[in-house]
């Protein structure tokens, strides 16, 4: 079977799998399977760290001055929470299928230690936060036999993870392996940026100073800022203010909350900027956006 024709039909099994994701989620927590038929105009979002598999349709992704596609030609490979803007290509011809997978932590250093030492293992070590890649006709083979046991539960819970470390070994022993690595790495400036993301991820709410996220880095402020942008793509500051505006967005869309709470939630002590920001940022109100969310 070519390769065309093995896309379709992990297409396929996607759509078919795709009403069960609630229940595939306690067999293989770190999987979470992407389906959709419509197209999505650029907007900002802030993904988590994972990896992005495509078999039909493709995103295009914006970081300042930074364009990249991911498809079925290329997986996404995001080492941290990173927001930026993101463009969605799908039909009902062509649609939008694939999975994300969460990178284990533990698995990965699992991985690593099997390794060991191997002088073929030479993965260059990486900046940015966000990579693509060849989706290679390895990583497909993995796929195709991961989404086979997800048709069937035991299959799932005994073989799912098994092939989700192969398919975690071929992105590490692949073109993106330096900056999967860099996630467990120490001491490396990825890794001391990464410190810093997850203060901010647990204390964005508090009025965090360069100087203070400098100091957690061990770094000079120029030095850090250098190394936060190489990483992010964007500076501490604006960052902290995007997590912000991201987190309040959850806050306003998926619990009911009023713009105002939601500002005061996040760290805003004025409601007026944080709507004036918020429009800026997304291209409308607070009330705007859940309005039109709720509408879709």
């Amino acid at each position: 079977m070519n390769r065309e024709a093995i896309c379709l039909q992990l297409t396929e099994q996607v759509k078919q799998l795709i009403s069960h994701q609630e229940k595939l989620n306690d067999l293989l927590p770190d999987v979470r399977l992407l389906y959709g038929t419509q197209p999505g105009t650029r907007t900002p979002v802030m993904y988590q760290p994972g990896i992005v598999f495509l078999f039909s349709g493709h995103k295009i992704g914006y970081i300042n001055e930074r364009t990249f596609r991911y498809d079925t030609n290329e997986y996404l490979l995001l080492t941290v929470p990173l927001p930026f803007e993101c463009e969605t290509f799908a039909t009902p011809d062509v649609p939008l299928a694939g999975f994300r997978l969460n990178v284990d932590i533990l698995q990965l250093q699992e991985l690593l230690m099997d390794i060991g030492e191997d002088d073929l293992f030479r993965p260059a070590m990486a900046a940015s936060g966000i990579n693509s890649a060849k989706l290679s006709d390895d990583i497909l083979c993995a796929a195709e036999r991961l989404l086979d046991v997800m048709e069937r539960p035991l299959d799932a819970r005994i073989l799912g993870k098994q092939i989700i470390r192969e398919i975690l070994y071929h992105v590490l022993t692949g073109p993106c392996g330096g900056a999967l690595l860099a996630v467990v790495s120490r001491q490396t400036h990825f890794s001391l940026i990464s410190r810093v993301l997850k203060r901010i991820e647990s204390q964005y709410t508090e009025n965090l100073s360069v100087d203070q996220l400098a100091a957690e880095a061990n770094m000079s402020v120029s030095a850090f800022h250098h190394n936060f942008k190489s990483v992010t793509s964007t500076s501490p500051l604006q960052y902290l203010k995007t997590y912000r505006l991201h987190r309040a967005r959850m806050l306003i869309i998926h619990d009911g909350m009023k713009a105002s709470a939601a500002a005061m939630r996040v760290g805003y002590e004025s409601a007026s900027q944080f709507s004036r920001e918020f429009k800026r940022y997304f291209g409308m109100t607070p009330g705007e956006d859940a309005a039109r969310i709720r509408r879709a």
